[in-house]
């Protein structure tokens, strides 16, 4: 579950509103992740273990339906930030020396590497807008 502190820091990013409602959701997975896992860095728990998790959640015992979807879910968030947690050791490998650690693992992203990756993609975007069309 993600903290009013949490919430608070994502909210003070200057992106887009769109973009900040993608940072709740990985933000709100992450922790899931976490909690399912029971710790805050290393690989995603095996689907088995979010399953286990899930079913002692009081809120999703009552709906297997949305209980299967939520796993799907946070299945995709996983894989997601797997690929965030790549990138930003990737990145941070170039930097020198490093102000933040690397994560460990996509369960060992904090909300600052969330905000900085959501960050590079606005940039991104926004680049691909401006680039100069080319004349044929």
């Amino acid at each position: 579950m993600l903290s009013r502190e949490d919430l608070a820091e994502l909210e003070a990013s200057l992106l887009p509103a769109l973009e900040r409602h993608h940072l709740r959701l990985l933000a709100h997975s992450l922790r899931s992740l976490q909690a399912a896992a029971g710790r805050r860095s290393g690989p995603l728990p095996a689907r088995t273990d979010l399953l286990a998790w899930a079913l002692d959640q009081p809120e999703l015992e009552a709906e297997p339906g949305f209980c299967q979807a939520f796993l799907d879910q946070l299945q995709r968030a996983g894989s997601q930030l797997e690929r965030i947690a790549e990138d930003r050791s990737g990145s941070s490998q170039t930097a020198q020396p490093p102000a933040i650690p690397p994560p460990t693992g996509p369960l060992g992203l904090g909300l600052a590497d969330l905000v900085a990756w959501a960050g590079q993609q606005a940039d991104r975007r926004i680049a691909n807008i401006k680039a100069p069309e080319s004349s044929p």
